[in-house]
């Protein structure tokens, strides 16, 4: 269904910053956490990424690895920060009303 990868290519950044926000992360590992609470292909994520960057609610640096290569670290910058709390509020808005939409059509059904 289209609609579905749409739901989550909508919210992969938002997941991504919340994430961020713990802790800085690199790219592979946001994927696996992400991917733990919805399904998504590793490669999505890091056009989601370059998008924060270039938006400026990420910065990024380099942090050599035991396992390899360096990695490419994450960061939230405070534009980010309130960026990602303004996302926090519309989406509980957002849901919300959608989750109510769906209650009322199911008590028609019934």
């Amino acid at each position: 269904m289209k609609e579905i990868v749409q739901f989550k290519k909508g919210v992969l950044g938002l997941c991504a910053m919340l994430l961020i926000q713990e802790r800085d992360r690199y790219g592979f590992e946001l994927a696996q956490t992400i991917s733990k609470h919805v399904e998504v292909a590793e490669g999505a994520i890091y056009p989601v990424l370059r998008r924060l960057v270039a938006d400026g609610h990420c910065s990024t640096y380099l942090q050599e690895s035991t396992e390899g290569p360096p990695r490419k670290y994450y960061r939230l910058t405070p534009e980010g920060k309130f960026y990602m709390e303004q996302l926090v509020r519309e989406w509980g808005v957002f849901a919300s009303n959608i989750n109510r939409l769906i209650e009322s059509y199911e008590t028609e059904v019934e």
